[in-house]
């Protein structure tokens, strides 16, 4: 039988072989830990800790603040050094905690113990994930307790894990899972007691038949748990994309994949529910790419939250040459940076660093070829999408759907006139929803003054 697949989509030269096959490397700090306080969709966090304070490994130093939020956790014991704005691979300048490192490592009391999680009432079970401070370690950065808690957990049909790894260059989510496969196996088995009547599926490209034969062997027993081979292209990882190609069900700009029955969540996200549950030990580390063909040994590091990418890359042999170009994430989807002195968070999963910069070229009239309508996974028009933008014709932007971009960058890749059509796009849906955001704050303004 076929597999299923969805429209559009592209196959990039994938540049995974440069770091897939390196066994994780586990490093520790040197200097400062930087921990800024919004590292996930939502509020940022409210300091629980002052300049001057000692902290030890496991201690919640910032508290979720509001409905979406995420507690942050040290990663480190040491003194808390100051709290003030920092630059985040983001490219923005956020309010954070730095806490200068003693490098004893002690951990707050009950770090590590052991929990039977089939004991576990559905209640515990996520406030265990609250406390832990774990968000999508996709790159998306929403709450994962929230994601877990939809408004009717009778409706969850599937458990997704996203073991895709879509992006070119980017492979931290292989080697978790081959290093770490029970992690995520148990994980999921976790996350399934949480809605009685849910199958999980667990998603793999097939580039990682390894992985898969891994997953298959782990999982042979468990009747309610699926491994399902995709078809490797790019963006197989997105949300509406995998919820799709797994389920048959199709999600919207409008929709939560709870909305169709669904909840998807990352391999890593998912071993860090197993870490938080089972094992009692909050989110303080992650394992990230640092790649492309400007690094001397690209590889994957698990490292602490808060330890600068400037101390990864060192570990990593630095640059070869220096590099035309520093992405944070991946290239389709990731963000340019001048600098590369930024704090690894939740939501910061790589480091690329690029001889040539293959987007720097000019731009030329539009040919009307179509190719970006045809690469679209979502069906838009992003050559008339991008004119509206420029024209500022936001009222025609939406009714051709132009809020439903997702931002993956399909469009910019094919366009042989290089247009930056995604560039435009997302900007363009951005202002409208920041005008939105501001519209609805007034009439708030004006009931609460009514």
């Amino acid at each position: 039988m076929a597999r299923m697949t969805f429209m559009g989509g592209i196959h990039t030269y994938e540049g995974k072989e440069l770091s897939k096959d390196k066994p994780t490397t586990v490093l520790l700090p040197k200097g400062d830990l930087v921990f800024p306080l919004s590292q996930h969709i939502g509020a940022p966090a409210k300091p629980l800790v002052a300049k001057g304070d000692p902290v030890l490994v496991g201690q919640m130093i910032a508290e979720a603040y509001g409905m979406i939020s995420s507690n942050i956790i040290s990663s480190v014991s040491g003194t808390v050094k100051a709290i003030e704005r920092r630059l985040t691979a983001a490219g923005k300048m956020e309010e954070s905690i730095v806490i200068t490192n003693d490098n004893e490592y002690k951990k707050i009391e009950g770090y590590g113990q052991n929990r039977d999680y089939m004991n576990m009432s559905k209640a515990n079970i996520r406030d265990a994930v609250k406390e832990a401070g774990i968000v999508g370690l996709g790159g998306a950065g929403f709450p994962t307790h929230v994601k877990l808690t939809p408004k009717d957990e009778s409706k969850i049909d599937y458990v997704i894990v996203n073991g895709a790894e879509c992006e070119p260059y980017l492979t931290s989510d292989y080697r978790l899972m081959m290093e770490e496969p029970e992690a995520i196996v148990e994980g999921l088995k976790i996350i399934l007691r949480l809605f009685d009547k849910a199958k999980g599926i667990i998603g793999i490209e097939d580039n990682k038949p390894d992985a898969i034969e891994r997953f298959r062997a782990l999982t042979a027993v468990e009747s309610n748990i699926e491994v399902q081979a995709l078809k490797t292209k790019y963006p197989q990882g997105g949300e509406r994309q995998l919820v799709y190609v797994t389920t048959g069900r199709k999600l919207n700009s409008k929709k939560l994949p709870a909305d169709v029955g669904c909840i998807v969540n990352n391999v890593a996200t998912v071993a860090a529910i197993y870490m938080a549950v089972a094992k009692s030990t909050p989110l303080t580390h992650r394992i990230v790419t640092i790649s492309g063909d400007a690094v001397e040994e690209p590889q994957n590091f698990n490292v602490p939250f808060g330890i600068s990418f400037t101390e990864i890359l060192e570990a990593a042999g630095g640059f070869k040459v220096q590099p035309k170009k520093i992405v944070f994430g991946g290239p389709m989807m990731g963000k340019a940076m001048y600098t590369y002195e930024v704090p690894v968070t939740k939501t910061a999963n790589s480091l690329l660093g690029f001889v040539k910069d293959e987007a720097a070229v000019e731009e030329s009239p539009c040919i009307l070829c179509g190719r970006c309508y045809f690469k679209c996974p979502l069906n838009l028009l992003p050559m008339k999408l991008q004119l509206m933008g420029l024209n500022n014709d936001e009222e025609n932007f939406k009714k051709l759907d132009g809020m439903e971009c997702c931002g993956c960058g399909c469009c910019s890749f094919v366009c042989p006139a290089n247009r930056s059509l995604t560039q435009t796009i997302v900007q363009t849906k951005n202002k409208i929803l920041a005008k939105k955001h501001e519209l609805q704050e007034l009439h708030k303004d004006h009931a609460a003054n009514a």
